[in-house]
């Protein structure tokens, strides 16, 4: 028996983090569609100019604020979204920060702050309502991973270690919600146009705009396998690059960012104990 696929019908589909970039051209296709969309962000990233943008779809958009890192927060925010009347039936965690790393100035609170969004921030919201979806029997799950959990590049020692959890959590979790009807996704796009992007300082090959990455991702969502990736280009592209020898990969990828010639962060005293 084919694996459950959410319907505007069946319920409410839930976004974290959509107050800006993919999660918001991403709430705006699945109101397109015909969903009831419950967007969760902080408090301090309102979602009115987004309600009042979709206000004329066949769905609607809804407000239910939180901080991704709250766990109780979290639990509340599923019970209220489900107070509705209505249930859950699509979750896409798609809240995530990325937080340049310099091996030359490592920082424990880059790290920390990487690991509490885009791993725990998903964790928060999943056993909540993956709890809800194995009592009703069905639902769908869908993470937003990164192509930089393939294998490392500069500066993304912590963001590309978040993903590459992510990527690690859904295949182990797949195993059992495959047998509760819970359809598991995990969606690795490339580079996006978004704030995100905006703060690295290489150049970022295939860039797309949101609204475009957000299309791919309602349609994977609606029709794809487990892993929605793109685009096609750059994602086989670097799976072809991470079969190489790691040192080959290494010298391949050094040169094509020319992070040799980048010059050296100034050495930082280090701090008395």
């Amino acid at each position: 028996m084919a694996l459950y696929r959410a319907s505007p019908k069946d319920g409410i589909a839930w976004i974290t983090g959509g107050s800006s970039g993919i999660g918001r051209a991403l709430a705006r296709e699945l109101a397109a569609e015909g969903f009831t969309v419950a967007v969760t962000a902080r408090e301090e990233d309102p979602i009115d100019s987004l309600i009042e943008e979709t206000r004329d779809l066949p769905g609607r958009v809804l407000s239910y604020p939180c901080d991704v890192c709250d766990e109780q927060g979290m639990a509340a925010t599923v019970d209220a979204i489900e107070a509705s009347g209505e249930p859950i039936v699509l979750a896409v965690f798609n809240a995530g920060a990325y937080v340049p790393v310099s091996g030359e100035n490592l920082s424990v609170r880059k790290f920390s702050r990487s690991f509490d969004v885009n791993v725990m921030g998903v964790v928060h919201g999943l056993v909540p309502v993956a709890a809800r979806m194995r009592q009703r029997g069905k639902g769908q799950v869908v993470m937003i991973g990164s192509i930089s959990a393939y294998f490392g590049w500069p500066t993304t020692a912590a963001y590309g270690a978040t993903k590459a959890a992510l990527n690690a959590m859904a295949q182990s979790l797949r195993f059992d919600f495959d047998r509760v009807n819970i359809r598991l996704q995990v969606v690795n796009p490339g580079f996006i146009d978004t704030p995100l992007t905006q703060r690295t300082n290489f150049k970022l090959p295939a860039l797309m705009a949101a609204g475009d990455a957000a299309h791919r991702i309602r349609k994977g969502i609606a029709s794809g396998g487990f892993e929605i990736a793109f685009p096609g280009r750059l994602v086989y592209g670097l799976k072809g690059l991470a079969l190489l020898p790691s040192s080959l990969r290494h010298r391949l990828i050094t040169a094509f960012t020319g992070w040799k010639t980048r010059p050296s962060l100034p050495r930082t005293r280090r701090p008395r104990s």
